[in-house]
């Protein structure tokens, strides 16, 4: 099952899809704006998942942490199901201890979970070897971190063309595909630069690039936006999610702010390791998105 709005989720694309030479975005939106100003493309209600085999699944997720048995602590995932259609943003919330970053890191393949399935193109990331997880979070999977994490010893261009370069592709090839990003991000004449003579915006903004340089089913997001200042944090949720969007990615963004979340097609809510609410079909408005819950058992 999905827990968005479905007149907000973007039509599919073809797996894999290749950047246009250019690709260009809509213009910075308010941040209050948020979804509304996004212009992300629609599907009628009900419509079923474009790709189902680029759905990422949770099934009955559960982390424990430490000892197993009665000296156990109580479980960081106890029981989570939750489906993120292909295309599809997701901002998921909740106070800090609550479980949401353990939930990130399980979906992405960082954490194995004591118990349940994540299921993405058809395998049980859970199952799969330490090597294959490697390689799917480098090739198949982006990642925007909240202070970038970006290589202070190379230039813009070279932090963006990593994961390429990482996977086996040439330098040059890796570098000029990379190149294709920094307009569409506001970035030009900005490649030479070392993450040191950017500013907190430009940064996260090179940081998006490297996500989705090489054409991921799913960008996951870790409070993204956490270092910086309203305004600078609405144009950089506007290039990760149009761009996400343009790429036919998957969004999954953790966070604390409603504005973030709100440029997100739903929002699930975690409290003590479960989705708060316990009816997937129950829909709160929460502005221009639609907060969504999911099953927890």
């Amino acid at each position: 099952m999905s827990y968005y709005d479905p007149a907000r989720t973007p039509s599919g694309a073809p797996e894999r899809p290749a950047f246009p030479a250019s690709p260009t975005l809509a213009p910075p939106v308010s941040p209050t704006v948020g979804l509304t100003g996004a212009q992300a493309p629609s599907r009628p209600a009900g419509a079923p998942s474009p790709d189902p085999a680029r759905d990422l699944v949770a099934r009955d997720l559960v982390m424990t942490y430490g000892r197993s048995g009665a000296s156990a602590g109580p479980p960081a995932l106890g029981g989570v199901d939750l489906t993120i259609r292909a295309g599809e943003s997701l901002a998921v919330m909740g106070p800090s201890g609550s479980g949401k970053t353990t939930l990130l890191h399980v979906l992405a393949g960082i954490l194995r979970p004591t118990g349940g399935q994540v299921l993405w193109r058809g395998r049980d990331i859970a199952r799969m070897s330490d090597r294959e997880r490697t390689v799917l979070r480098r090739e198949d999977f982006g990642f925007v971190f909240q202070q970038g994490m970006l290589l202070p010893e190379l230039p813009a261009i070279e932090n963006v063309a990593l994961p390429l370069m990482l996977g086996g592709v040439r330098r040059s090839e890796a570098t000029a595909r990379a190149a294709t990003l920094f307009h569409p991000l506001g970035l030009s004449g900005l490649e030479k630069r070392r993450p040191g003579e950017l500013s907190g915006g430009q940064a996260q903004r090179v940081a998006i690039a490297r996500a989705l340089v090489a054409r991921p089913g799913v960008v996951f997001a870790d409070e993204p936006t956490g270092a910086l200042d309203q305004s600078t944090s609405a144009e950089v949720m506007h290039h990760l999610t149009q761009l996400a969007a343009h790429t036919g990615a998957s969004l999954v963004v953790v966070t604390h702010d409603e504005n973030v979340a709100r440029w997100c097609h739903g929002v699930v809510r975690v409290r003590d390791g479960r989705i708060a609410g316990a009816d997937a079909d129950d829909h709160v408005a929460a502005g221009p998105v639609q907060a969504a819950t999911a099953v927890a058992r």
